[in-house]
């Protein structure tokens, strides 16, 4: 999990942690899981979906982490993207 302040915007990335430092790719879609981006803190899935509540801006990679996100509300079942069969979501509150 990784949480960062710019200006007014918490952005939140949280991915499974096998997931880090990989390359997805799917058809023309290319997706990085950069350790730049998602590397941080290392917490539970459910402390991780937590901190949801309090970002403005948040992108979630993996199985574990897009379910429970879904399991709290937070992401609709059709708005993920699967890619090479990973789940992703982006969340964005105005």
């Amino acid at each position: 999990m990784n949480l960062q302040k710019a200006g007014r915007n918490v952005l939140l990335a949280i991915c499974d942690v096998e997931l880090l430092g990989k390359t997805l790719r799917e058809g023309k879609t290319v997706f990085r899981v950069k350790e730049e981006f998602y590397k941080g803190a290392k917490v539970n899935v459910d402390e991780a979906v937590s901190m949801i509540e309090n970002s403005t801006i948040v992108n979630i990679v993996g199985k574990n982490v897009v379910k429970k996100a879904i399991e709290q509300g937070y992401v609709h079942p059709e708005g993920v993207l699967n890619i090479e069969g990973v789940p992703h979501a982006q969340i964005v509150k105005f």
